[in-house]
């Protein structure tokens, strides 16, 4: 068999996407978590898609709620590190907001299973996660500073009342995701370039994301 560690035999050869134990429990808990709902899943039938003992998987996660907090985690961190960086670039807000929306929109897309899905779970409103609230409520504080300056540099035209709707129309695509099985090119780009437009930026579309480009593959290395 398969060894796991030191004294922790394999039940089955390796058949998770993961380069670790620990991504590999990932994997199948976003997977089991996503289809068949978390109530629902068990950690002994985590383990079991992994090909693990329910004793092995406790060696990496201590209880079922530390697993969803670590997937949520990943939907986030990302985003939230480049979010960091584009508050200090001296783009127009425009292209550091679009570059934000477009690879966020790109993260939630791309990701194996939709685990954005998984924001809707009544189990997020207590306490154990928390944390994680915190870390998503910086990242939607992030969006709306970045929308306050497009506001402030469209000038007249700007809509000022709208500057939390960016983030929403980013985790749109959780749902377009969810209903179609996948989120195509041309409405991931037409929701990057509609958070611009719902705060009344009418620049070229194609220039901003022309210039946003340039930014991310200079950020994201």
């Amino acid at each position: 068999m398969t060894q796991l560690g030191p004294g922790r035999p394999r039940l089955a050869p390796r058949r998770r996407q993961g380069q670790t134990p620990r991504a590999e429990i990932l994997d199948a808990a976003a997977e089991l978590f996503t289809t068949n709902g978390y109530g629902s899943t068990s950690t002994r039938a985590i383990a079991e898609a992994v090909g693990i003992r329910q004793a092995s998987l406790y060696h990496h996660f201590a209880a079922k709620d530390d697993i969803l907090d670590a997937l949520l985690g990943e939907t986030i961190a990302a985003a939230a590190e480049l979010a960091e960086l584009l508050a200090e670039r001296p783009e127009p807000a425009t292209v550091r907001l679009y570059t934000l929306a477009r690879f966020d929109i790109g993260q939630l897309c791309d990701a194996r299973w939709n685990i954005g899905a998984l924001y809707f779970l009544p189990e997020l409103r207590g306490e154990r996660f928390a944390r994680f609230r915190s870390r998503r409520d910086a990242l939607r504080t992030s969006y709306e500073r970045l929308a306050a300056q497009v506001v402030s540099g469209v000038g007249a035209g700007g809509v000022s009342e709208a500057r939390t709707l960016p983030f929403r129309l980013v985790e749109t695509v959780i749902n377009i995701r969810s209903d179609s099985g996948g989120v195509s090119e041309e409405t991931r780009q037409a929701i990057a370039e509609a958070v611009l437009r719902v705060l009344g930026c009418r620049d070229e579309p194609a220039r901003v994301r022309t210039a946003a480009d340039v930014l991310a593959r200079e950020l994201l290395v």
